[in-house]
């Protein structure tokens, strides 16, 4: 069977991609290893008629109503290859299967690298977090530490004043010139410069010289990177931004390999789960032009 488009990540991107090009009547395989990015979180916040829900109970809703539509095949599994090219590609699942298809849509997502910190990790989606719009309301307005990864996070500790009390952990990566520092303490914002020795309790940060730090929530800048290396591997064109680095897609969301498209975290930033589907959907639809009118060009 050749299908005519694998998507290759299930989550909300690959989805609502998805979801296009059932409407379409087109074949659709969607391969997905069940890794979804917010998968630590207990509530998705910021995406209009889901405010509030469980990110969980809104891919299972989501994947329900995608197995309404017959041309749909869905495989819990990892595409661990992808070869040929357009109208001819052939993608292998972790059980050795391959799968041929016209066109190959990577959903894949993103990878967040944390800094390295003891007990960052394991908080990260709970009481540590990376986007004030997803998670800022909640914390109500409480004391809120922003740990530093990079110079970015002195623009992130300064947005973070609409949603509490920011202090900055400067943990040794950002150095704070005269002026920089007196304009963040104009604007309320405390500054720290003593290392992080660990994350502890829900949401304390203990430092080096033995003080603790009790704060609401955490937030800190991650250095994003695709999930899977099937793209490079493939030939698609990565891209660098300040928050890491991407697929490079054009306007119709093609990637530099003809046939090969992306959507979500892994080919648009900002990112939330509202984006994501937004991007997701739009790209099904250039997916599907693509079929209708395969000579027509990016």
């Amino acid at each position: 069977m050749v299908h005519d488009v694998i998507v290759i990540g299930g989550s909300y991107a690959g989805m609502a991609a998805s979801l296009q090009l059932l409407r379409a009547r087109r074949s659709v395989l969607v391969i997905d290893a069940g890794q979804r990015r917010n998968r630590t979180a207990a509530h998705s916040h910021g995406f209009l008629g889901q405010d509030g829900v469980d990110p969980a109970v809104i891919a299972r809703k989501a994947r329900t109503e995608l197995e309404a539509y017959p041309t749909l095949i869905w495989t819990e599994g990892e595409a661990t290859a992808v070869t040929g090219a357009r109208d001819g590609f052939v993608v292998t699942s972790s059980d050795g299967e391959p799968h041929h298809g016209r066109r190959i849509l990577f959903a894949t997502g993103v990878t967040d690298q944390l800094p390295r910190i003891a007990g960052l990790a394991e908080r990260w989606g709970r009481s540590v977090f990376h986007c004030p719009y997803c998670h800022g309301y909640e914390l109500d307005k409480g004391a809120i530490g922003v740990i530093a990864s990079g110079p970015a996070s002195v623009h992130q500790a300064e947005l973070l004043t609409e949603w509490g009390t920011i202090t900055l952990l400067a943990n040794g990566v950002v150095t704070l010139e005269n002026a920089e520092r007196q304009r963040l303490e104009q604007k309320g914002i405390t500054v720290v410069d003593t290392p992080i020795a660990a994350v502890e309790n829900e949401a304390d940060v203990r430092l080096t010289d033995g003080r603790q730090l009790s704060f609401a929530g955490l937030f800190t800048a991650t250095r994003m990177s695709p999930a899977s290396t099937l793209p490079a591997t493939l030939g698609c064109a990565l891209a660098e931004n300040p928050m890491g680095q991407m697929i490079a897609v054009s306007g119709s969301k093609e990637t530099s390999v003809p046939g090969v498209f992306a959507c979500g975290d892994v080919a648009v930033a900002p990112s939330s789960v509202s984006l994501a589907v937004g991007d997701g959907a739009l790209t099904g639809m250039h997916v599907h032009r693509s079929l209708v009118w395969p000579d027509a060009g990016s």
